[in-house]
């Protein structure tokens, strides 16, 4: 698990709670976290490992999440609970993800400084055993994977132009695929 996925050591708890529910649905985590404030919301991204997922299985990921943290009950305080698609600028949260995405415009932050920066934009290369190559105006780095802080695709024309072949290759069911469904975990059960 990298700290990409689930940042803090809550996260990290929960996405061992709830990613074999994920998996057993034939769905992979790409990205959890617990957010505070007056009211908790913990938000939860999902992809099919080959890409592509709908509003329904959200749903069905939101239901069988929903039951694991019924049962483990890691979560004092009531919360939220949002499902969602990684959307078209996604997050890039798996080494294989920078491969995916090859030939796609992101941003990469870094924990600490690399020659005097800690971001980047510029073209996804792929990677390179455990380094993701990014070309800058500079020439192609590699930056290693446990470096990174946080990784974006930019939303471009070319990323909406894949979105939209792959929405008329039938990969992505309908536009609706990027909505959030959303559980209140706090509501009143009807009766």
């Amino acid at each position: 698990m990298t700290e990409l996925i689930a940042k803090t050591a809550m996260d990290r708890r929960l996405a061992e709670i709830v990613t074999p529910a994920i998996n057993g649905l034939g769905f992979e985590l790409v990205r959890i976290r617990l957010m505070g404030g007056a009211h908790k919301t913990l938000q939860i991204m999902a992809d099919r490992p080959e890409g592509g997922i709908d509003v329904a299985d959200c749903a069905r990921i939101s239901t069988a999440v929903s039951a694991v943290l019924d049962v483990e009950d890691p979560i004092e305080d009531a919360f939220t609970l949002e499902v969602s698609s990684p959307g078209i600028d996604r997050p890039l949260t798996r080494l294989k993800d920078f491969d995916i995405w090859a030939d796609y415009e992101a941003r990469i932050e870094t924990d600490e400084m690399i020659d005097g920066r800690k971001r980047f934009k510029g073209m996804l290369r792929g990677t390179e055993g455990d380094e993701v190559l990014i070309e800058i105006p500079e020439g192609t780095i590699g930056l290693k994977f446990g470096w990174l802080a946080d990784a974006k695709l930019i939303l471009t024309d070319d990323l909406i132009a894949e979105m939209l072949r792959q929405k008329k290759a039938g990969m992505i069911e309908d536009d609706s695929a990027f909505d959030d469904i959303e559980e209140d975990t706090d509501a009143p059960e009807e009766t």
